[in-house]
């Protein structure tokens, strides 16, 4: 008897590092182009801007550590927004279509980013 697909927890990278078999789907979840970032060195499946979240929360949070907390609390309201509810249920289907969903983004600290909200959200 075969069991149902059970999708794994999409994995966070940065799209600057190298491209891995291992990656599966590779998705950009920013809004803005990677700077410097060739799209053959970025070796994307996909890009889903509209997942990301807006310029304001972006430049209010500023990456810092402090405010992540209440920036994950204000990201999940913007998720609601029809346009990225959209996006993230699309996110959802890759993710329990594929072996494997990474979920890309320039941030330096990646734990602190929209791309790990969006992989706890996905999980």
């Amino acid at each position: 008897m075969s069991r149902p697909h059970q999708p794994h927890k999409p994995h966070v990278k940065r799209v600057y590092d190298d491209a891995s078999p291992d990656d599966g789907v590779r998705v950009l979840v920013d809004r803005v182009w990677p700077r410097g970032l060739t799209k053959e060195r970025a070796q994307l499946d996909e890009w889903c801007k509209a997942v990301a979240p807006s310029t304001e929360l972006r430049s209010w949070y500023s990456h810092d550590p402090k405010r992540f907390d209440e920036f994950v609390r204000r990201y999940q309201v913007e998720l609601k927004d029809p346009e990225r509810a959209e996006a993230f249920a699309h996110l959802k289907s890759i993710a329990a279509q594929s072996r494997r969903l990474t979920l890309l983004t320039a941030t330096k600290d990646v734990e602190l980013s929209q791309a790990a909200v969006l992989a706890g959200l996905l999980s």
